[in-house]
């Protein structure tokens, strides 16, 4: 598995502990050299009336000579040659420092020829300090911490005479939580050293992820016990190799995490990891162009008197030593300088740290120079001798300098860099952006992308995820159990859409819209109803006027023939109803074809009910006719007042009226009205007549139904009398066909969508009343056409 490692600059680096350059910023060049050890340095500052000759400042140069130690030594010297060559700051003073690098115990007292210190420097380790604090406070020195903030040392109660130089990093969390979502990141292992400032940063960080829906894969807490270490170690290891995090933040004590991880044999397994290179932070400061040339022109020859700075070039650069001055070298070029060290240009830079260290020797010398101008009557007078100061007031002096800037605020500013290719000597160290906390939300962070230059495996930006990324048209579904960053991806459902990656929810399109097939966008969804330009409303139309056309032929030959036999022995009258009522009837599908209007919707319904009601009436009233006729075998005179006055016709408006009132209290509670069917035809919103009150509706097409049925019990009553003409037989079958058509509507209109909804309706119109016309008409037209002979008298009198 291969992991990136993403780290961070808060460990504080002790200036005799990295033996190994590998740590974070520093390249290995070669291996670790015979002797080096993890130790802490103090600088104790004292001072002289009189100018410093140059060889002073390499005095301590070979003490634990590691490249770290060379370095931060380096920087202390450059702030100091500065200092002492600065007119303006302690005239004819020159500041001194005493190294001592791995040390165990401080006195906390001056023997009395024994110079005492002004201040004492101490870090970069935060534990140095610590143990260190109790002595010096008791021995009146103030102390002044240079390594990264740490909280433990902010208590003024236990430690009352230490100030420390650096700031404490509120805006790191989100600093690395920025770049982590810039990289689109959201799958990170996280290893902190087991101390209070790992824990606060641990806390930020997880309220920053959660901000930023980052997820943790592991939290490891390195102990910073070494013989807990190496206990510990493998399960270190395991839980960081087992992990799917390709991200790792680290953030502790160097001597915990960046020694044991970095430096030490148990980063080789990780093979791949340093040709991915890292990143890490670094506070943002003013590059001092005057150190790299104080690096770079260090060399023994400039200082004859020092015997360390010639040890340094006879351990590094193979220099043999004078048979006759063991100071002086020999075969040693001039050329051969410090830099050599450093083949990669950063290296001879500033650090950070080297940053806080020099304007912690500025810090002092100012606070030496205000006290000075406090007491330049008394000290003018010591004529060479040492400088006594006191303590407490410097102290107090130098709580009062500002570090950060001239009002006092703290910009949190960090430099992000990028270095590649570790496994290789010749790697580089690049800028790759900035942070600004005090710049608005979402312009904190500013990348110079262009400059990164992933490795040959890695051209594009290592992921880094627990979950690949669901594409549109699908949601994330949790994994139970599991961070909210590891997730299922799930379609999403019918007419709903995801048009960006990884979304919680998938959002459901409008009504009037519907999802496209890859379910990214809503589409408008196509208007439409059952047209005449529609080849099914065009043939529904057609029947429709086809039939109804057929009708008034019907009629116009009975009015033509009506003094003929057939004509007269049906019931003239409730024929020519009946035939109207026809005419109508294939007239309503008219109504139900072309775009719906508030008027059309409600003729639809009354306009069918009550034509059909009038066509089962007269169906029902010619049938009773004739049941009065034939069953009644002596008749009374009532009954023949019946039949003679034409009482059964009065079943029609009776019946009429009835429906009538049905419409009238479906219209007055809750009538027809013009609807958008969504969900009939996907992509199409269809246009229809909503039946307003469903009750209402089958009210109605109860009622209907209830006619057909008794209209069918008598004229299956009467199909076996003795008519010249068989009208009862058609007219039994007539019902038989308009009550199977209308027996299958109910569950069909209730299974049917769209616009063969319509057509149902339409054709349960057009079915039954061609039944009608058909059954009972079509045998009498017959006739009174092709069979003239049968329609008179003299035949209907002799059958």
């Amino acid at each position: 598995m291969l992991s990136f490692i993403f780290l961070v600059l808060n460990f504080s680096f002790p200036f005799c502990s990295l033996t190994d350059p590998v740590c974070f910023w520093r390249i290995k060049d070669k291996n670790n050299w015979e002797g080096d050890k993890e130790v802490d340095c103090l600088f104790s500052i004292y001072m002289e009336q009189r100018c410093m000759k140059n060889y002073y400042f390499s005095g301590n140069l070979d003490k634990q000579l590691t490249l770290m130690n060379i370095h931060l030594i380096s920087s202390l010297y450059f702030a100091m040659e500065e200092i002492n060559r600065n007119s303006h700051i302690l005239p004819n003073i020159s500041l001194m420092v005493n190294i001592k690098c791995n040390l165990v115990n401080f006195p906390n007292y001056y023997c009395k020829n024994q110079r005492k210190y002004i201040i004492v420097l101490t870090g970069p380790m935060w534990l140095l300090s610590a143990v260190l604090g109790p002595s010096l406070y008791m021995s009146g020195t103030p102390e002044l911490y240079y390594g990264h903030f740490q909280p433990l040392l902010n208590a003024h109660e236990q430690f009352p005479h230490l100030y420390q130089m650096s700031f404490k990093d509120t805006s790191l969390p989100l600093a690395m939580v920025s770049l982590v979502v810039h990289f689109r990141w959201n799958w990170v292992g996280v290893i902190i050293s087991n101390e209070d400032s790992g824990t606060e940063f641990l806390s930020e960080l997880r309220e920053e992820m959660q901000r930023n829906i980052v997820c943790l894969a592991f939290v490891s807490i390195i102990t910073i016990d070494a013989i807990s270490y190496f206990k510990m170690a493998d399960n270190y290891y395991n839980q960081i190799m087992m992990s799917s995090a390709e991200v790792v933040i680290k953030f502790g004590e160097s001597g915990s995490v960046c020694h044991n991880w970095i430096g030490s044999q148990l980063w080789v397994i990780f093979s791949l990891t340093p040709s991915m290179g890292l990143l890490f932070f670094s506070h943002k400061y003013t590059e001092m162009s005057g150190f790299k040339q104080f690096f770079q022109t260090v060399h023994p020859s400039n200082y004859n008197d020092e015997i360390s700075l010639g040890k340094l070039w006879w351990i590094y650069f193979d220099c043999s030593l004078s048979s006759s001055n063991c100071t002086k070298l020999k075969d040693c070029s001039t050329k051969t300088l410090l830099k050599w060290l450093y083949r990669n240009q950063f290296g001879m830079a500033m650090s950070d740290i080297s940053f806080t260290l020099y304007n912690a020797v500025y810090a002092v010398a100012h606070s030496l120079h205000e006290m000075l101008l406090q007491h330049v009557d008394t000290w003018s007078k010591n004529d060479g001798k040492e400088l006594e100061f006191d303590s407490q007031q410097m102290f107090s002096i130098l709580k009062n300098i500002q570090f950060i800037n001239p009002a006092g605020d703290l910009d949190t500013v960090y430099d992000i860099f990028y270095i590649t290719d570790l496994k290789n000597q010749n790697a580089l160290k690049v800028k790759i952006g900035k942070f600004s906390g005090h710049f608005p939300c979402n312009q904190q962070l500013y990348m110079y992308d262009e400059r990164i230059e992933w490795t040959t495996d890695f051209r594009q930006t290592p992921p880094s995820i627990c979950s690949s990324p669901c594409s549109p048209g699908q949601r994330k579904s949790p994994q139970e159990g599991k961070a909210v960053c590891c997730f299922d991806c799930n379609h999403c459902l019918n007419n709903e859409i995801s048009n960006m990656t990884s979304m919680d929810h998938c959002v459901k399109c409008p009504d009037d819209q519907y999802a496209n097939t890859k379910q990214i966008h809503c589409l408008k969804k196509v208007v439409t109803f059952l047209a005449y330009e529609d080849l099914l409303g065009m043939s529904l139309a057609v029947v429709a006027l086809f039939f109804s056309s057929l009708t008034v032929v019907v009629l116009t030959i009975f009015l033509k023939y009506q003094g003929t036999p057939i004509v007269k022995g049906n019931n003239q009258v409730l024929s020519y109803v009946l035939l109207l009522s026809l005419i109508f009837c294939f007239l309503c599908p008219l109504l139900y074809i072309g775009h719906p209007h508030t008027a059309t919707c409600i003729l639809q319904q009354t306009t069918f009910a009550i034509v059909f009601t009038m066509a089962t009436s007269s169906i029902l009233a010619k049938t009773i006719t004739v049941v009065l006729a034939f069953k009644v075998t002596v008749p009374d005179g009532k009954i023949r007042w019946l039949l003679a006055s034409g009482a059964p016709n009065f079943i029609i408006p009776i019946c009429t009226t009835i429906q009538v009132i049905l419409c009238r209290i479906w219209l007055g509670t809750s009538p027809p009205f013009v609807d958008g069917d969504t969900q009939a035809i996907h992509g199409h919103i269809l246009i229809v007549c909503n039946k307003g009150s469903v009750t209402a509706f089958y009210c109605v097409l109860g009622y209907l139904g209830s006619l057909a049925l008794a209209s069918f019990a008598v004229a299956f009553m009467a199909r076996n009398l003795p008519d010249t003409f068989s009208e009862a037989k058609y007219m039994t079958f007539s019902m038989l066909v308009f009550c199977s058509v209308w027996a299958t509507f109910l569950p069909v209109y209730q299974s049917t969508k769209g616009k063969c909804m319509v057509a149902v309706e339409v054709f349960c119109i057009l079915a039954p009343s061609a039944g009608l016309l058909l059954c009972i008409f079509a045998p009498k037209c017959y006739i009174i056409l092709f069979k003239p002979e049968i329609n008179s008298l003299h035949k209907f009198r002799k059958t």
